[in-house]
């Protein structure tokens, strides 16, 4: 299995880790990777380093239940998002559909969610997180998370979104009992908690922020274009390095 760098571990995704990635890939796939997705795309390069928190693999089972694609896939991209946001809803319905089928499901890439709730200005962030994470428990992480953003209109507003929320889930497969009983345990609110502890240490402060093989990105495309080329890019250096 591949050695990934784990969430708490930060590092740059450099210019010539990129420029060796469009060497790799050949060609027809050369074309200067624009240094913004649009106007809010942020590339932030943080300083290498072991930040304080959880070794890597200390908690694979818990982000298994929400994490796609092959376990020893050679990228693994962490997705920290909020499920209010709206730019996560724009990145959740029009570009992670064609990246999931063209890098996540032919085994190149490995997706996971991170929880990145804001709070000061999604006031419903954490009630959607924690029926999505008691979805996980279940098995069922990934149609509800799909259903929270396709209905976001529909619970973001509301003053008291829970009942909604729980339609919205038990409409993706989750058992509305086990999921009441879900919402009442602590655990769930303290694993959102450590999810934004880590994403926030990671360096990010908007969402959706990704974290790829050692780089943090702000912000997401509107077009699955942009992203094609950085995995591509990625993608090369971690094959070749293997080779």
């Amino acid at each position: 299995m591949r050695s990934h760098r784990h969430l708490d571990q930060v590092g740059p995704l450099t210019n010539a880790l990129l420029r060796h990635g469009r060497e790799a890939v050949g060609a027809q796939h050369a074309a200067p990777l624009p240094t913004t997705f649009h106007a809010r795309f942020l590339v932030i390069v943080i300083a290498a380093g072991l930040l304080a928190g959880q070794a890597p693999g200390q908690d694979a089972d818990a982000l298994a239940a929400r994490s796609k694609g092959a376990p020893n896939a050679p990228v693994t991209v962490y997705e920290m998002a909020d499920f209010q946001c709206p730019a996560c809803r724009m990145f959740a319905v029009t570009v992670l559909p064609a990246i999931d089928s063209e890098y996540v499901q032919t085994g190149k890439v490995r997706w996971v969610f991170i929880n990145l709730p804001l709070t000061s200005i999604h006031p419903n962030a954490v009630a959607a997180a924690a029926v999505a994470m008691c979805a996980a428990r279940q098995g069922r992480f990934w149609p509800t998370h799909d259903a929270l953003y396709k209905q976001q209109d529909d619970w973001a507003k509301l003053a008291e979104p829970r009942s909604t929320l729980v339609k919205i889930a038990q409409r993706a497969g989750v058992d509305r009992t086990k999921l009441l009983a879900c919402l009442t345990d602590d655990s769930v609110g303290r694993a959102i908690e450590l999810d934004a502890q880590r994403a926030t240490r990671s360096g990010a402060h908007a969402t959706p922020s990704f974290y790829i093989e050692g780089g943090l990105l702000e912000g997401a495309p509107y077009t699955p274009d942009p992203m094609r080329h950085l995995l591509d890019s990625v993608y090369a250096v971690r094959t070749r390095a293997s080779k």
